[in-house]
């Protein structure tokens, strides 16, 4: 069996500047390590799948967070530097990879070893789909290098608390 890399939300709204949740120069460091990353799985036989907002206009998350990645939208696209990547493409619209998408069946049908999980923002989506995956006892992988946030703060307390309450391994 191979793995199944995670790549959350490697869309523009997110590591691309002028969208209002950018995650900044800092996260689009990590864009040629996804690909490094992607490109070794990919010889190993590894899943690749991209989990991506995907929002309606009216969507809750709103009340929380400006309105972003909206379904359709320029800003809801993958990144340039990814959108070659013969990638999976699953839509979310929460921070949970697993909540009401169709991830849990297609990694059942997949059966991984592991799970990498990789992506955008470390402290929101990257936290709670690493403990979902925990939760469902997935062994799983973060690459430190392949994660980032707009709030460093929140990043550094997500990479702690993820390998010392949620048992994953930072890599």
């Amino acid at each position: 069996m191979a793995n199944a890399v995670i790549v959350i939300d490697p869309l523009k709204g997110f590591l691309e500047e002028g969208y209002p949740l950018f995650c900044g120069e800092q996260a689009r460091l990590i864009i040629p390590r996804i690909s490094r990353l992607l490109a070794r799985e990919q010889e190993h036989g590894s899943a690749i799948l991209f989990l991506c907002d995907s929002h309606d206009p009216d969507d809750l998350e709103f009340k929380m967070f400006p309105p972003h990645c909206v379904a359709g939208t320029e800003e809801a696209e993958i990144i340039p530097e990814l959108r070659d990547c013969n990638a999976e493409v699953i839509p979310k619209q929460r921070f949970s990879c697993f909540f009401n998408t169709t991830l849990a069946e297609r990694l059942d049908e997949i059966k991984p070893d592991k799970l990498i999980v990789c992506g955008v923002c470390t402290d929101i989506c990257v936290m709670h789909t690493v403990c979902d995956a925990r939760n469902r006892d997935y062994d799983v992988e973060v690459p430190t290098d392949c994660v980032a946030s707009f709030n460093e703060e929140g990043h550094r307390f997500a990479l702690g608390h993820m390998d010392k309450v949620l048992g994953a391994r930072l890599v």
